[in-house]
């Protein structure tokens, strides 16, 4: 173990989104937790050091006693994580009767017994409201019952350079009496919000039901050029199966556009408002789920092809980079992306922990990355050019005031 790293566990990990995030930030993972297999061989398989053997399966198997034990250490600087967000949404369970939603008490049990400085805690928004604000509320008392003061903010991905519309409760768990650097702004402030087409634009067509493994054009963006990084072999990048039909049905409907463009005589006859509509390739994606490659789920057509997302470009739309491959089968591979937290923003968390819980400076290389975090829009050869102008000095961060 490197000891001049901060330390983390991730629970409830998922594909490894948030561990993606930290690692890059500078973070040395020492034990995580997933119980879906196929998620926990896309978390092992993507990370030399570690096999799924080495991964908790069952939180709920491991007694508070063991913890210690079961994560290999008496303490770390932080836990990471976040139950399954099913569990929290407004659709789904708005009264918190979920069983998943308590799955929250062994999150508290492992910070209790690691004894961390902090706790970061994230999941969908619509846990701020479940029955009626009371969960949230009992998650505070849980914290501030084991000593540690709370604080939340609603995030949205796109201020974080990530091509997508994506809003996220953030918890915050820290030991001492505020933070160190309460700083003005939490948000990246991106010179210029990420679209869609700033994410995928450099992925080859792909037809419905084929499959393309070889990239066709260089990078347009610096956010295209940072995820796929040094990969040869495009992975994932497999189009979802769409009859005749739907085919003809989805051609009619613009750029960014809905349904409604669609002939009378070709209408769905069900579906939501805002299903069987395409991404707008001008502006981030609406937030990406399991559902990425069915025309009949909620915007998430290709902004100019026939067809559902591939995992791949969903992936891209999280900020996974392209090196990172995802396992099982194309429903598991589409759930465990769409169920990940953005590593962009993950990354962009902990370099704000460094400095308002761990006191931390951060690396010129951190700086650098925030730079190019901010900048994912601009082509490579503006970026090269202004780069001297793209303040990344101080990486801006906040959940509000701190009572």
């Amino acid at each position: 173990m490197d000891e001049s790293k901060l330390t983390y566990v991730d629970l409830f990990a998922g594909a490894g989104g948030l561990s993606v995030g930290f690692e890059n930030a500078g973070y040395e993972l020492v034990h995580a937790v997933e119980i879906d297999e196929d998620a926990r061989e896309t978390f092992a398989a993507n990370r030399n050091s570690i096999s799924t053997a080495d991964l908790t399966g069952d939180i709920r198997d491991v007694e508070s006693d063991d913890i210690t034990e079961e994560a290999g250490t008496e303490s770390v600087d932080l836990v990471a994580g976040g139950p399954p967000c099913q569990g929290f949404s407004e659709v789904v369970s708005p009264d918190g009767s979920d069983e998943r939603n308590h799955l929250f008490t062994h999150f508290i049990d492992w910070v209790d017994k690691l004894s961390p400085k902090a706790a970061l805690f994230e999941n969908v928004r619509g846990m701020e409201n479940t029955a009626d604000g009371k969960f949230l509320d009992a998650v505070k008392k849980s914290f501030g019952s084991i000593g540690y003061n709370v604080t939340t903010r609603i995030v949205t991905s796109a201020d974080f350079g990530v091509p997508q519309h994506r809003r996220r409760l953030v918890v915050l768990a820290y030991k001492q009496p505020r933070l160190t650097h309460p700083l003005e702004g939490f948000e990246l402030d991106p010179v210029e919000t990420a679209s869609v087409m700033d994410g995928i634009g450099d992925v080859p067509n792909v037809a419905p039901g084929e499959e393309i493994t070889e990239y066709d054009q260089t990078p347009e963006t610096v956010l295209q050029g940072d995820l796929r990084g040094d990969s040869e072999t495009l992975t994932g990048h497999e189009a979802a199966r769409h009859s005749d039909e739907m085919v003809e049905m989805i051609s009619h409907i613009p750029d960014g556009g809905n349904r409604t463009a669609i002939p009378d005589e070709l209408q769905p006859s069900s579906g939501y408002h805002n299903s069987y509509s395409r991404l707008d390739s001008t502006e981030p994606a609406v937030a990406i789920t399991s559902n990425m490659s069915k025309p009949s789920s909620a915007r998430c057509i290709h902004p100019f092809e026939d067809r559902g997302l591939t995992p791949r470009e969903g992936a891209r739309l999280q900020t996974f980079p392209d090196e990172y491959e995802f396992h099982g089968g194309l429903v598991a591979r589409r759930q465990q992306i769409g169920n990940a937290v953005p590593p962009y923003l993950a990354e962009a968390l902990g370099y704000y922990l460094k400095q308002a819980v761990f006191d931390v400076e951060l690396s010129e290389r951190d700086h650098e990355r925030i730079q190019l975090m901010r900048s994912g829009a601009m082509a490579p050869s503006e970026f090269r050019n202004r780069k001297s102008e793209i303040s990344g000095p101080k990486q801006q961060a906040t959940f509000g005031k701190i009572k």
